[in-house]
């Protein structure tokens, strides 16, 4: 499999190829992980528990568990939350964005930006939720 990158995909997709040829000469290219695999992939890996995660996301066992089973989709407030549970940096908390489909923090945003410097501080969620408050802005 030939990796290419997001350029090299954006700048075939603006060519002349019809669309279902740059689809199946891309299929190897695509994510095809579910959400929950890439969250538990993402425990493993940072060598901790689901409920440590759950906890430190500050989010119901029973939400959580649904989460990493696959059968709930987080909001992109409660994936941060997660990527803050996993203690997550803040490239690895925009890749994960993206990967499930959702907007990555955005710096000209003040919420975004007061999360990304939590996010970037090892600020936990109360903390990063008590800042959002004070500015007037949506707690995660």
């Amino acid at each position: 499999m030939v990796k290419k990158s997001t350029d090299d995909l954006l700048t075939e997709l603006q060519g002349q190829k019809p669309l279902d040829e740059f689809i199946t000469e891309n299929q190897d290219v695509f994510y095809s992980e579910k959400l929950a695999e890439i969250l538990c992939q993402l425990v493993e890996d940072k060598g901790t528990t689901k409920y440590e995660v759950i906890k430190r996301a500050e989010l119901t066992e029973v939400y959580g568990y649904q989460i990493f089973s696959g059968k709930r989709l987080p909001s992109r407030d409660k994936l941060i939350c997660l990527c803050i549970g996993l203690g997550l940096t803040v490239d690895e908390t925009q890749q994960l964005l993206k990967r499930a489909g959702m907007a990555p923090l955005y710096a000209k945003l003040k919420r975004d930006s007061i999360i990304l410097y939590g996010i970037g501080h090892g600020q936990g969620v109360a903390e990063i939720n008590e800042r959002l408050y004070g500015e007037g802005k949506t707690t995660l």
